[in-house]
């Protein structure tokens, strides 16, 4: 369960990097279906967006988490 919970933030960083090189290239990646999505938040002043693909995190997730596993305690 803690390798699970410590390879959720790999997962994440993992799939914003690659989904950023897909989806600035204007690709969508096939059955990754990377898309933009946006925040906003104009109260505060932040308005920004970012790539973002589920598939490449669950992945992303899976792979860090078998990495974690093998690596032991």
């Amino acid at each position: 369960m803690i390798a699970f919970l410590k390879a959720i933030p790999f997962g994440a960083l993992l799939a914003i990097l690659v989904a950023l090189f897909i989806g600035s290239g204007g690709a969508t990646g096939g059955i990754l279906n990377v898309h933009r999505v946006p925040v906003n938040f104009p109260e505060y002043g932040i308005v920004f967006s970012f790539y973002w693909s589920w598939m490449l995190f669950l992945g992303g997730t899976f792979l860090a988490f078998v990495f974690m596993l093998m690596m032991g305690d």
